[in-house]
């Protein structure tokens, strides 16, 4: 898929079809949602007029697909997107990609959510939503649901789809489907602070799904948030005594550190950044991929680190997180 393109674009055929890609492996299904990320491809000053706005796929979800796919290992992401032209382009996008689209539904009547993205002189995002059609998408999933997780290696959930009631049963069903089944959880929480009315629900949202997931990835932001612990490796041991065997917290500053089957930490070689986002989504991609290929051999954590990290700075060599 070209991304950048300064006009709507028509779907695309596709390159590939993603089972022939991957025929003896089952995904690893992303709940989440695939949404159109409209940047401002510049560092504004303060009150500096943004735009020009030029599209690039996204959606929490879709981008740690997308980097589970250039990992190497197959994915799948379970989610909707409305039926108009913007849920078409991101459908073909991600199949051309790699990403098995067959649990993605197409919501007819509904409209395809829109971020606008801007970056601040501190490079940092600040996003405006439009279109709160996550909640009736992911409830589309409804009735393949349980077939999704089921033929699924692991299940990636995020926090997103915990704030509206719709979308949180949803990955409630997703979540029980998994841990009855044996598959692993993997927990992102990408912590979204204009999607929740205060920091209270997300912190008890995030919480609920910590306890129940096997991996935890997150920020050093989100661990304070969830845990009141300023230091990550702290945070990282307070969550594991929630409930997960393992914990990976980046910290802002470079290190990644872990906590639970295996205390270690990277870091990484510094590398220039043109734009940080979607790096967290990718890092995440690479950290299920590469555990998905040690076969959730979770103590061998450090050896799949530094591919994660080199997954998160191939992102960031561009404005858009794909």
């Amino acid at each position: 898929m070209k991304a950048g393109v300064g006009s709507f674009l028509p779907p695309m055929e596709a390159t590939h079809d993603h089972q022939d890609q991957y025929p003896d492996r089952l995904p690893i299904a992303c709940l989440g949602e695939a949404i159109v990320d409209l940047i401002c491809e510049r560092n504004l000053d303060e009150r500096e007029e943004p735009g020009p706005f030029i599209p690039w796929p996204g959606g929490a979800l879709a981008n740690v697909a997308v980097a589970i796919a250039r990992s190497g290992m197959s994915s799948a992401l379970v989610g909707g997107v409305g039926g108009d032209g913007w849920g078409r382009w991101l459908a073909d996008g991600l199949r051309e990609q790699g990403v098995d689209i067959r649990w993605l539904a197409t919501l007819e009547g509904a409209d395809t959510p829109v971020a606008l993205i801007e970056f601040g002189p501190d490079n940092e995002p600040a996003f405006q939503v439009y279109g709160e059609h996550i909640g009736p998408t992911m409830a589309a999933t409804s009735d393949f649901l349980e077939e999704a997780i089921a033929g699924s290696r692991a299940v990636v959930i995020g926090s997103n789809t915990m704030v509206g009631e719709p979308e949180r049963e949803i990955t409630r069903r997703a979540v029980g489907v998994a841990r009855s089944s044996g598959l692993p959880v993997l927990l992102d929480p990408n912590y979204r602070p204009n999607r929740w009315k205060s920091e209270d629900p997300a912190r008890e949202f995030c919480m609920e799904l910590t306890a129940l997931s096997t991996v935890v990835k997150l920020n050093r932001l989100e661990a304070e948030l969830i845990t009141g612990l300023t230091d990550p490796l702290q945070a990282g041991r307070a969550l594991v005594d929630a409930g997960p065997d393992l914990v990976v917290v980046t910290t802002g500053e470079g290190e990644i550190v872990t906590a639970g089957a295996r205390e270690t930490s990277y870091q990484p070689v510094p590398a220039e950044s043109v734009s940080p986002l979607g790096a967290g989504d990718a890092f995440m991609g690479g950290l299920a991929a590469g555990l998905a290929r040690l076969d959730w051999d979770l103590e061998r954590v450090a050896e799949v680190l530094p591919a994660a990290a080199e997954r998160a700075a191939s992102v960031c060599s561009r404005w858009g997180a794909q």
